[in-house]
């Protein structure tokens, strides 16, 4: 499997594809928070921090938290992945029963270009998963900026909802980790090859993104089709609707509902029903992937085709555009760029 196809954009048909556009010319130009929705409760054997670092992946402060502490990467956690290029601000714990952080650690951490915006204690460790939104700053310029159209986008993409790609970054520089993948998985999976998980989940968030950019082609990408599985927008909710009513057709237009396709996992086999025949062609197309992960003892889940943006925003001024946004735990924000600009490193090519 050599690099990545361009997948379909939802607002091609309305618009055109986009312009070229730039982003993330330098960090100030991401900026990711993420956003819990509780707090510590101050008392615990966990020291949990609020960090805000730049040019650094969690995993590189990840290691310099623990190494500064005196403990292993096993006694630390974090939520979620943020990116490097940017600034990203999320929470860290470090498992420190019965001892405190040194009384540094705030100046040396600022030594390594990592601020400490709050610290709390707290029981348990930080899980991955747990955080509930990410809210995005992002700065764009270009020539998709300066078009016409660009704020009809923004706002097509406000009413109608986002197609919940995964980002290019999930598969690897040109699309190598996939690449890798399909070798691991044709000969069967071992978890000595594939330690952290990374390589089955980009066969996953391939074969995902597949299957959506097939239902956006034919139109059902963000409206229920007989057989499918709904998600409820903000949950992990889910139900199966064998029969489409006007009720359903409704709450899925007012972006209450959003399809859910499959994160192929062990036991998984799609039905006749017209939204599984779409997780039919892509079983057809990629054989060795979908066998894999069946052979692999992965658990299948599911996530939602269509993702909302929360409390969107856009400044245009001086030929740059602001945008402002949230997104649901697992969104990309390269899926929301891919509509409003032509960049080799967002999702649609």
């Amino acid at each position: 499997m050599n690099g990545l196809p361009t997948w379909a954009r939802t607002l091609d048909a309305a618009f055109g594809p986009p312009l070229p556009g730039q982003y993330r010319a330098a960090p100030d130009d991401f900026i990711v928070e993420e956003q819990l929705d509780f707090t510590p409760e101050a008392h615990g054997e966990h020291l949990w921090l609020y960090i805000e670092k730049r040019n650094q992946t969690t995993l590189d402060v990840v290691k310099q938290l623990a190494r500064l502490c005196g403990v292993t990467p096993r006694d630390m956690g974090y939520s979620g992945m943020k990116d490097r290029v940017a600034i990203t601000r999320q929470w860290l714990s470090v498992h420190l029963p019965g001892r405190d952080a040194p009384v540094d650690l705030t100046e040396r951490l600022a030594g390594v270009d990592v601020r400490v915006l709050a610290q709390a204690r707290h029981p348990r460790k930080l899980k991955r998963g747990v955080h509930r939104t990410n809210r995005f700053t992002l700065r764009l310029s270009g020539e998709a900026v300066a078009s016409d159209c660009f704020t009809a986008r923004w706002q097509a993409l406000c009413h109608h909802g986002v197609a919940n790609y995964f980002g290019p970054q999930r598969f690897g520089p040109g699309g190598r980790n996939l690449a890798r993948a399909e070798a691991v998985l044709a000969r069967g999976w071992r978890k000595r090859d594939d330690r952290q998980g990374m390589l089955l989940s980009s066969a996953r968030s391939f074969l995902f993104d597949e299957m959506l950019s097939a239902r956006i082609e034919a139109g059902s990408w963000n409206s229920p089709l007989d057989g499918d599985t709904l998600m409820l927008d903000g949950t992990q909710s889910v139900f199966r609707t064998d029969q489409v009513d006007q009720t359903l057709k409704a709450r899925a237009e007012a972006l209450d509902i959003h399809p859910a396709g499959i994160l192929w996992g062990v036991g998984y086999t799609p039905d006749e029903t017209p939204a599984q025949r779409f997780e039919a062609e892509v079983v057809e197309r990629h054989p060795v992937l979908c066998d894999g992960l069946l052979r692999s003892g992965i658990k299948p889940a599911r996530r939602a085709l269509r993702m909302r943006l929360g409390e969107p925003e856009l400044k245009i001024e001086a030929g740059h555009a602001t945008l402002t946004f949230l997104l649901p735990r697992g969104g990309f924000a390269t899926a929301v760029l891919g509509e409003l600009i032509a960049h080799p490193d967002v999702a649609g090519g």
